[in-house]
């Protein structure tokens, strides 16, 4: 069994839009500084929302340890 997912932001690529704020249906992100953040990562139910949503493939799920 490969590793739990965590959702990353690549802040590089982010434009700030808020498509992945809205369709998040647990609350975890939000908008700080013009840019996505990830404000309540323990909320995360790693559902893909945000990442089928963003257009610019800023924000993506990805196998991680639980410490990183």
């Amino acid at each position: 069994m490969g590793m739990p997912k965590k959702v990353f932001v690549n802040k590089e690529w982010c434009k700030g839009c808020g498509i992945c704020v809205a369709f998040c249906p647990k609350n975890v992100l939000e908008l700080k500084n013009g840019l996505i953040d990830i404000a309540r990562p323990e909320d995360c139910i790693k559902c893909g929302q945000c990442e089928l949503r963003c257009p610019d493939y800023a924000i993506f799920l990805k196998e991680a340890p639980e410490n990183e």
